[in-house]
Formats: C-alpha cells, structure tokens, sequence
C-alpha cells in the first residue's frame, strides 16, 4: 500500500512544481526537455528495458513514435492548465481523462457497458462541465483560456491511454515501449527547442535543473504505480480507485487548504461528483 500512497504524492508533486514554474519564472519548454532526458536515463537504469535486436524489430513503431509526440505536447499542456486553472481542476481533468478511455474501449475495443460504468460516466461528464466552470472571481490574465487548457488535457491523457491499450494488443514491450517513448519524447522536444532558439530563445541552467527534477518526480510515479500493481496484483481496483481518488483528494487538500486556489461552488461540487464517478467505475472493475 505504501507503494500507491507514493505513487499519489508523487503525481500531485508533479503538478506543483509545474504550478510553481511560472512564479520563478522558468521555461516550460525547455523544462519539460529535460524532464524526457532525466526519465529516459531513469528508465534505462531502473527498468532495464529490452532493447534487443528482436524486440525492436516487432514493436509498433507508428504507435510509439504518435506516442513519442503525443507526450511531450501533452506535458505542456499539462503545465499550461495547472497555471492557468490551478492544480485542483488540472488534476482532476487528467483524472476524468478515463471516462474517454472508458468509451474507446466500448466504441474500439469491444467492451460491454454495465450499469456501474454508464452511472460512471453520466457522473464523470457532469463533474467535467462542473470543473470547466469558472471560479467566479477575478484570476488575472493567467488564467484566460483556463477551459480549453482543461479540455486538452482531458483529451490529452485519454489519448495516452488509448495508444497504451493499442500498444499492448500488439504484444508491445512495455520497458521497452517506454524507453522508446521517453528517447522519441525527448527528441521532438529537442527540435521545438531549437526553432525556439534560432528565434531568440536562450536556454538557460535553471530550466535545466528544473527539468531534471520535474523527470525524476514525473519517473517516480510511474515506477511507483508500477509497483503498487504489481504489489496489489490480486486487486488491481484497488489501486486504480486509490490512485485516481487520492490524487483528486490531495489536490484538493493543497489546492484549495494550502494554495487557496480560487474554485467556486460548482467546482467544489464537480471534484465530489468525480469521487463519486470514479468510485462507480471502481465497483464495476471489482
């Protein structure tokens, strides 16, 4: 259990440091270059991938290399709405992000909807028209456009998702799809940078640093709910409500009790309205 509970700090620790990026004036860009550069040596040397000659040659290049793109746009995006809308509505869209992948599975892959999982998803939707409300008070310019950042993720991570599911019907491995992720990620950032430069950007040694620990505290959680799966293998509901609730908890708890992050009724009513989706989602996987 510890695993999970790990695995949940680190989540929302992700989503503070991106929050804090904008008031110590760093570069999200060139943050997030270093955050692939950090998790692919990470990855490398904690997950020791196979990398031979064969898995190579079977993976599914097409779907690592929309992988490898999709990622690093979406840790942007990412970074983009927890400025903007703040950490509580960013995490809990990235959490409602399964109610998309939820449909995919029963509109690509086949799946049958019971009961729990359409209550689920009525819940869900009503939680994310309930988040992309605004706070009702003044946020300064900031927060403009904070509802199309909050879209984005949502389709964002539920896109990651269903690359992941394609990559495992076609007997991808995951270490070493991941490595490729990581490596193909890091590239596509590496090439926005340098246009970025050749139109006056310069890089700068506290972005680097900040991306590198961005990509130890990004890597931290994966590996952590990784290992909380593979701790809690005989109940895999388990960790996916403890995941999914606690990162909404925890972010609502240091969002709004510490950071005094402004969310209005309606959002407050949204963040139990995906608790309550969530959970339903969970009694059907149970």
């Amino acid at each position: 259990m510890h695993f999970l509970v790990l695995a949940v700090a680190f989540s929302v620790a992700v989503s503070l440091w991106l929050r804090q990026a904008r008031g110590w004036r760093l570069d999200l860009g060139q943050m997030v270059l270093w955050n692939y550069a950090a998790a692919s040596v990470l990855c490398l040397l904690l997950l020791h991938p196979r990398l031979d000659a064969t898995t190579l040659t079977r993976m599914p290049w097409a779907l690592v290399l929309a992988l490898g793109v999709v990622l690093p746009g979406l840790f942007v995006i990412m970074g983009r709405a927890v400025q903007s809308a703040g950490i509580v509505r960013a995490d809990t869209a990235q959490r409602l992000s399964l109610l998309l992948s939820l449909l995919a599975a029963f509109t690509l892959f086949g799946q049958r909807a019971d009961a729990w999982q359409l209550l689920g998803l009525a819940l869900g939707a009503a939680a994310m028209l309930a988040m992309l409300a605004r706070p009702g008070v003044r946020t300064g310019p900031a927060a403009r456009g904070a509802g199309a950042w909050l879209l984005a993720v949502w389709v964002g991570y539920a896109l990651v998702d269903i690359l992941l599911k394609l990559l495992a019907l076609r007997g991808a491995d995951f270490g070493a799809t991941l490595q490729a992720g990581f490596v193909l990620a890091f590239a596509c950032m590496a090439a926005a940078q340098a246009l970025r430069m050749a139109r006056g950007m310069r890089p700068d040694l506290r972005n680097l640093g900040a991306g590198l620990l961005l990509g130890l505290l990004n890597f931290a959680n994966i590996d952590l709910y990784i290992r909380a799966h593979q701790s809690l293998a005989a109940n895999p509901a388990a960790v996916f409500a403890g995941m999914n609730l606690g990162v909404v908890a925890l972010s609502a708890l240091l969002g709004i009790g510490w950071l005094r992050e402004p969310t209005s009724r309606i959002n407050r009513v949204g963040i139990g309205l995906a608790a309550l989706a969530i959970a339903a989602l969970t009694h059907s996987a149970a």
